[in-house]
């Protein structure tokens, strides 16, 4: 049975990562196979990237196991502040 997108994104949002966002887009038109999901946590914080990834595909658990591809952006809530104001502009 595939994935919803709203299941995936109940299981973030539950996930002992706290997240503060979380934004699930089914790449796969609706068959729930492929996912794009950005997750932002203070848990991310002194994290390298691999380790960010780690702890976003042990909060999906077996859930992943039922998709054909699934990627992810994992950002501490400093970085998606600053990815949500922009490149700054020049005075």
């Amino acid at each position: 049975m595939p994935v919803s997108e709203a299941t995936l994104t109940e299981t973030l949002r539950g996930s002992a990562l706290a997240p503060t966002h979380v934004a699930v887009t089914d790449q796969s038109n609706g068959c729930g196979q492929a996912y794009a999901v950005v997750v932002v946590s203070p848990a991310f914080r002194n994290m390298k990237t691999l380790e960010r990834h780690r702890a976003v595909n042990t909060a999906v658990g077996p859930l992943i196991a039922e998709l054909h591809a699934f990627s992810q952006k994992a950002w501490t809530p400093e970085e998606w502040a600053a990815k949500q104001s922009g490149p700054s502009q020049p005075a």
